[in-house]
């Protein structure tokens, strides 16, 4: 696959303070990628560095193969963005504002963004002046689709979507990967990021810490088992393997957690006269919350 955002030690500072810290990331083209990290881990300024928005103080970032500090004009011609805080001009309608960004960018979009807005359920008559928050996200989300890009750069793109719209755009983005478009975007839903990618990218304090699939991350995690003895088992002549913590110990009955990879765990069950045994995998959430806690 190719590669479509490639940065390399990407700093951004401000006087003293470094927002962005020697960030390195790549995305691959047809994949959905989230970008996860909590308030002030740099995620809004990473996205806008990537569209040329801001200028880095060091390092270098690519995107479709154009340099996002010389060449942010042209690529935010091919790439569909939508920023966290949506403006637009307040006095024009739905409608003219698609008409007017579709001119900006030399593409008709008059088919496309109609059948958006059908889909969004979004009256482009009205002026923006009098739409809601969650309707200005919708037409945020239809002119980042509308002239069918080759790649998405969202920035919480569900936040102040109701549940029937929000369920619409997922499967929208769905369709558009499965179409050969490649998706980034950050968010603060991690059930909506575990649903959408297969893979994510953690930030903190600027730096990328984390870069690999969800399947992966899992499979490093601690897994909870709580395992269930027959009733004429000497518990106390068990070996424990290394990686199994035992959190709770009772006479026929055990809580545990096991740090390491499945097949060695389940190797190990397969010794034991087990009347039950109960395995919780964790989902995004519990290792977003493990990751951050443990440092």
């Amino acid at each position: 696959m190719d590669t479509i955002i490639s940065v390399h030690n990407l700093t951004k500072k401000y006087g003293s303070k470094t927002v962005v810290n020697a960030m390195n990331l790549t995305v691959t083209s047809g994949t959905m990628v989230g970008l996860l990290g909590p308030n002030g881990s740099g995620k809004t300024t990473t996205i806008r560095l990537l569209m040329g928005l801001l200028f880095p103080t060091s390092g270098q970032s690519l995107v479709l193969g154009m340099r996002c500090d010389t060449q942010g004009h042209l690529l935010r011609s091919q790439v569909g963005y939508l920023p966290g805080d949506v403006h637009l001009y307040g006095h024009l309608t739905g409608h003219a504002t698609l008409e007017f960004l579709s001119h900006v960018r030399g593409k008709r979009c008059t088919d496309e963004y109609s059948r958006l807005a059908s889909r969004f359920d979004l009256d482009l008559k009205l002026p923006v002046r009098k739409y809601s928050t969650g309707m200005r996200q919708k037409l945020g989300l239809i002119q980042a689709l509308m002239h069918r890009p080759n790649l998405l750069i969202l920035d919480e793109p569900t936040s102040a979507l109701d549940p029937l719209v929000r369920t619409q755009v997922v499967d929208e983005l769905r369709q558009y990967v499965a179409q050969g478009g490649t998706v980034l975007f950050s968010s603060h839903s991690l059930h909506e990021v575990e649903e959408l990618c297969e893979e994510v990218i953690v930030l903190r304090n600027g730096k990328t810490v984390e870069q690999q699939s969800i399947a992966a991350l899992k499979s490093k995690a601690l897994r909870h088992l709580t395992l269930v003895f027959q009733p004429d088992v000497d518990v106390d002549l068990i070996k424990v393997p290394a990686g199994l913590s035992i959190i709770d110990k009772q006479a026929n009955s055990w809580v545990c957690t096991w740090d390491g990879e499945s097949r060695p765990l389940l190797s190990w069950l397969a010794t034991l006269e087990l009347s039950e045994v109960y395995i919780v995998r964790p989902n995004l959430s519990d290792l977003f919350l493990a990751y951050y806690d443990s440092r």
